[in-house]
């Protein structure tokens, strides 16, 4: 009784493990927004500009270093300079221990870098005349700046964090971008598995008109021709199963490689139409602007090439440069009197670089950055201009997209309808077999044509929701607020 159980479980098991699995576009898309190539890409780019832009807070926080050489021997001859301004050889046998503490800070505000330094050295001779020396530095301040006339960090200020906002645009858009090619996936197989539904039909009805046909013809009410192009039809029949198993299979592969799902056999629904809504032209381009990264990144590019201009300005004349250091510093023979009597060492140096005649190269740098900055200032408008197109115009073809899926779904019906009348008035021998494959052509393209038509109202729905990140539908724009950074 138990082996009977068994057996009864495992075989309810395997029938429904060997069931198609159903699926729907929203389900299709959830599943390639977490699992599809594109969507593990995306989230690997977003997270480059999340560290790039932590990178970037980072820079402006104080940084501690400590580094710390344990320790350094030597035991050769080396040429040295004596007081006298000689040369001469002299031979070193020694080691040297030292450690360093520093902490270091970005000045935003001027361009340059503080440090502040800590040291200790300690070096021990050996030889005839050993000994021990130690060198300390309590602290020391040291300012640095390269220019006084070019500040690349005011200018990071304001380009780093545009930076950062266009990432995060982009994961979105690139989130429905997922959409809109898992729904053009979808319908490439919902069509396959659909054209391939159509072929057997096709087959089916054509096997049973041919056995009329050869009926017929037996017994003389149809001719020869006639019996022949039922034949004709039923192998061209035969060939479109073929041909439609084997672009069934390749949209399969394609589709489940995509979703992440192996070799799932999958029965794909025929998505409902959506709930009415209008879309206003004026709301559409509002929330594109306000949500879309082309906004933000018409400003970074503008931004970018500005900053180079300073930079060619800045450097392009007089090169100003600011080196100034403040501190104490003691050394001797023991440790115990290193903490008195400090020495204070303190230098500051401006180091100043003129061009007095370079032929017009710094003319042509700057000229090149200002034609720069104009080719950019140029391009930005014209992309904007077609930015606003786009939406423009998809928001109007959009509108009529919906009243083309209507009529081809009643032009569907009506091709359906009209090709069930005609097949029986066909095996009630009152029409030609000319006019009852004239019915099947106009019902097998009007089926495609639906088809197409349910295709591209979905297609242009997830188009929408990319150009502008927001759901017409629910009335919310599209945000995305679970990405992990690792």
């Amino acid at each position: 009784m138990k082996k009977i159980a068994l057996l009864h479980f495992l075989l309810l098991t395997t029938i429904v493990f060997c069931q198609d699995r159903k699926i729907s576009l929203d389900e299709a898309i959830q599943l390639a927004q977490k699992k599809s190539p594109d969507f593990k890409a995306n989230l690997n780019k977003n997270q480059a500009s999340y560290w790039r832009y932590k990178n970037y807070k980072a820079s402006f926080l104080p940084i501690v270093g400590l580094s710390a050489t344990l320790p350094s021997y030597s035991n050769s001859s080396r040429r040295l300079t004596n007081d006298l301004g000689q040369d001469i050889f002299v031979n070193q046998n020694q080691s040297r221990i030292e450690g360093r503490l520093s902490i270091s800070q970005n000045i935003p505000y001027t361009g340059g870098s503080l440090s502040i330094n800590s040291q200790l050295e300690r070096i021990d001779i050996f030889g005839a005349n050993s000994s021990t020396g130690y060198f300390v530095t309590p602290f020391s301040i040291n300012y640095n700046q390269n220019s006084l006339f070019y500040n690349p960090f005011k200018w990071d200020k304001k380009i780093e964090p545009l930076i950062y906002e266009e990432s995060k645009k982009d994961f979105i858009e690139n989130m429905e971008k997922i959409s809109l090619t898992t729904s053009r996936f979808y319908f490439s197989l919902l069509k396959s598995q659909m054209q391939l539904k159509i072929a057997n039909n096709n087959l089916s009805n054509q096997d049973t008109l041919y056995q009329i046909a050869k009926g017929r013809f037996k017994i003389g009410k149809i001719a020869e021709n006639d019996l022949l192009q039922m034949e004709l039809s039923l192998l061209n029949s035969k060939n479109s199963v073929t041909t439609s198993k084997i672009s069934l299979k390749r949209a399969a592969q394609n589709f489940t490689r995509y979703l992440g799902l192996g070799s799932q056999e999958l029965e794909l629904n025929i998505p409902v139409n959506l709930s009415p809504f209008n879309v206003d032209i004026e709301k559409a381009l509002e929330e594109a602007s306000s949500n879309r990264k082309s906004v933000i990144e018409f400003r970074r590019k503008r931004l970018e090439a500005e900053k180079e201009l300073a930079r060619v300005k800045g450097n392009n004349k007089l090169q100003l440069n600011v080196n100034a250091n403040f501190g104490i510093s003691q050394q001797g023979a023991l440790i115990n009197d290193l903490f008195q009597d400090f020495n204070r060492q303190q230098n500051i140096s401006v180091t100043l670089s003129l061009p007095v005649f370079d032929w017009g190269v710094s003319k042509s740098r700057r000229k090149i950055a200002e034609a720069n900055l104009d080719l950019v200032n140029t391009n930005l408008e014209q992309d904007k201009q077609a930015f606003e197109q786009e939406i423009y115009l998809h928001t109007l073809n959009w509108s009529n997209q919906r009243v083309f899926l209507k009529t081809s779904e009643k032009a569907k019906e009506i091709a359906t309808k009209r090709y069930d009348i005609t097949k029986k008035r066909y095996i009630l021998g009152k029409i030609t077999i000319t006019d009852l494959n004239l019915a099947q052509s106009e019902k097998d393209r009007a089926v495609v044509v639906y088809l197409n038509s349910l295709e591209k109202f979905w297609v242009d729905y997830y188009t929408l929701r990319r150009l502008t990140l927001y759901d017409f539908l629910n009335d919310k724009k599209i945000e995305i607020k679970d990405i992990i950074y690792n």
